[in-house]
């Protein structure tokens, strides 16, 4: 089956996710709105990432994730362990939010600019309690047997080290299972291949993943 991603241009964001997974497993896909100028939503998504698959509309990065992952070979056949993934997968999917809202605590439809002292103070927050909390949890996980999850979380590290290089400095040591997990992701063949062309678009001031250096601990 040829897939269709539906996601903004321009940036990773949600997609991402869905991206690596197609990539590793070597999947045709198109990703439509980079080809083409028109953007596309469809009545069935509240918001993009969905994906197109036959006749099938299916919206949200872990429900996208779900569908795909038996059929790519990157979740296990039984019924209980895949749901152990889809649980992980949205645990992922708070855990960017959690990321999303350090730089934009108010309201998406305001500037940063506009909420730069709750931002400091929201990341200061996340920085201390909430991300080693993730880590904690995922660092248990690393090890089990390959699957899209494990993809989700090398995004996770690469994105955090984009956002928050000094922090993720100091706190990343202490968890080396997710480190060596993000090496053998990025080791992958497929994927490596993706990481280095021009489809892997860059991490961007417009994304999830943002760089402001007076909101990384110091």
């Amino acid at each position: 089956m040829r897939y269709e991603l539906h996601y903004w241009p321009g940036i990773q964001g949600r997609g991402e996710f869905v991206r690596l997974a197609l990539e590793d497993a070597g999947a045709k896909y198109r990703d439509v709105w980079r080809e083409s100028d028109r953007l596309s939503p469809h009545r069935q998504a509240f918001a993009p990432p969905y994906l197109k698959a036959g006749r099938l509309i299916i919206p949200q990065t872990a429900n996208i994730l779900l569908f795909l992952g038996p059929r790519l070979g990157l979740a296990p056949k039984s019924e209980a362990a895949r749901l152990h993934l889809h649980g992980q997968q949205l645990t992922i999917a708070d855990w960017l939010a959690e990321v999303h809202d350090t730089h934009h605590p108010i309201a998406s439809s305001l500037y940063y600019e506009d909420q730069k002292r709750e931002a400091r103070r929201r990341s200061r927050i996340f920085l201390a309690e909430r991300l080693p909390k993730f880590m904690r949890y995922f660092e248990r996980e690393a090890d089990a047997k390959f699957s899209y999850v494990h993809l989700s979380l090398f995004q996770m590290i690469e994105g955090l080290r984009y956002a928050f290089p000094r922090a993720m400095s100091r706190s990343e040591s202490k968890f080396s299972r997710l480190q060596r997990l993000h090496d053998r992701v990025a080791a992958r063949p497929r994927l490596a291949k993706y990481l280095a062309s021009e489809r892997r678009i860059p991490f961007n001031q417009q994304g999830i993943f943002r760089h402001y250096p007076e909101l990384d601990a110091r």
